[in-house]
């Protein structure tokens, strides 16, 4: 049984459940009894919904944001660990930190000026990308050290390349869109609700209310856009960046 079925049929039972106990609860009712002397049950349920809807706004803004932050920082500790690759084969000969500096920045370089407009095209990362980041893996693992000195260099370098693989491997992860469908789908139930409910308060033409309706409409339409925007940490508006790499490597710039 799919999400969707289940959600959709949960929401029909639950909307069942109460009109059945408000229609049986109708029939008892005196005929003498006055509805004036009882709460206004439509404000208490129009508060409550504009409530329950702010959290849930709110907790999807903070979600995305988190993504979003989640996202830069797999980015930064990725141009870290390939800037540390580089400035401990400072111990290897001039033939093999050459070859290492230099395939470092061949990847680098990719990232920045193809691969991160790629990512924002196709949510996930490019195959050449990974290709050029195992010839960094083997320009380091492939040299035998010839000195102690060269020895204890070697794993830490191993270990960098390792982190920068993981992080890349983050960064793909965080390619695509984080939101669920059935996220979006009580958001945007949610903002029609919340909005429509507007109507039943007997809203009239007078300028200051119809000026409070239309801001509370638009500022409802900021949030969700703000909420999609976060959406893509690398595809759009407010996007992570590939600021730590230009950065860490100012010779490379997009």
């Amino acid at each position: 049984m799919s999400e969707w079925l289940v959600l959709s049929l949960a929401m029909a039972a639950a909307c069942a459940v109460v009109v059945a106990i408000v229609l049986i609860n109708n029939r008892r009712v005196p005929a003498d009894d006055d509805p004036s002397e009882s709460p206004d049950v439509l404000e208490y349920m129009t508060m409550m919904i504009g409530v329950v809807y702010a959290i849930v706004l709110g907790l999807a803004i903070a979600g995305v944001w988190e993504a979003r932050g989640g996202a830069q920082e797999s980015v930064r500790q990725e141009a870290q660990a390939l800037h540390e690759v580089q400035a401990r084969s400072e111990v290897y000969p001039a033939e093999v930190r050459d070859r290492i500096r230099g395939d470092v920045d061949a990847y680098v370089s990719y990232v920045v000026d193809t691969e991160w407009p790629y990512m924002a095209d196709h949510e996930s990362l490019s195959e050449k990308g990974t290709a050029l980041l195992e010839r960094v893996r083997r320009s380091v693992t492939d040299y035998v050290p010839a000195n102690d000195h060269q020895a204890q260099a070697y794993q830490p370098l191993v270990d960098q390349v390792a982190a920068a693989d993981d992080a890349r491997g983050a960064r793909g992860e965080n390619a695509g869109a984080t939101m669920p469908g059935v996220v979006w789908f009580g958001l945007i139930t949610g903002a029609v609700v919340t909005v429509g409910l507007i109507f039943t308060l007997q809203i009239r033409r007078t300028w200051r209310e119809l000026l409070l309706a239309g801001l509370f409409s638009a500022l409802i339409a900021f949030l969700l856009f703000l909420i999609w925007d976060f959406d893509a940490p690398y595809g759009r508006g407010i996007a992570a960046t590939a600021a730590p790499f230009t950065d860490l490597f100012p010779h490379i710039r997009m």
